[in-house]
């Protein structure tokens, strides 16, 4: 398990109960180890941050991103998480909501991809 600051529980176990609508259908299609029976945890503490999801056995974080994620603010916080997640050995795929709900099938294509890659690489 990778280290995380203590004071993210209770705001994971908030996020987790609140999820958008998009989380909430990504969440329903990788639960369970539905995706090469891996397991999936949903928003997860990761060092100073709080994850979408993340994989542990392949070493995978997926973000989910709103509109927000479009100004400048936050692509500048994304890039600095991206570094500091990618230092800690995770690759980071990002979708936005809008991927998430109407193309869904494409979405979970890369996700299943990505997985294959990581449990068998080259």
């Amino acid at each position: 398990m990778l280290p995380y600051s203590k004071k993210l529980k209770e705001p994971a176990r908030h996020l987790r109960r609140e999820l958008t609508d998009a989380e909430r259908q990504l969440w329903s299609q990788v639960r369970r180890k539905q995706i090469l029976g891996i397991q999936f945890y949903r928003q997860k503490p990761v060092g100073p941050y709080i994850v979408d999801f993340h994989a542990p056995a392949v070493k995978l974080v997926i973000e989910v991103d709103g509109s927000q994620h479009l100004d400048a603010e936050h692509l500048i916080r994304d890039i600095a998480r991206d570094r500091f997640l990618n230092k800690q050995g995770l690759r980071v795929l990002r979708f936005d909501n809008r991927q998430v709900l109407l193309a869904s099938g494409s979405v979970l294509d890369e996700i299943f991809r990505v997985c294959g890659e990581r449990l068998n690489p080259p």
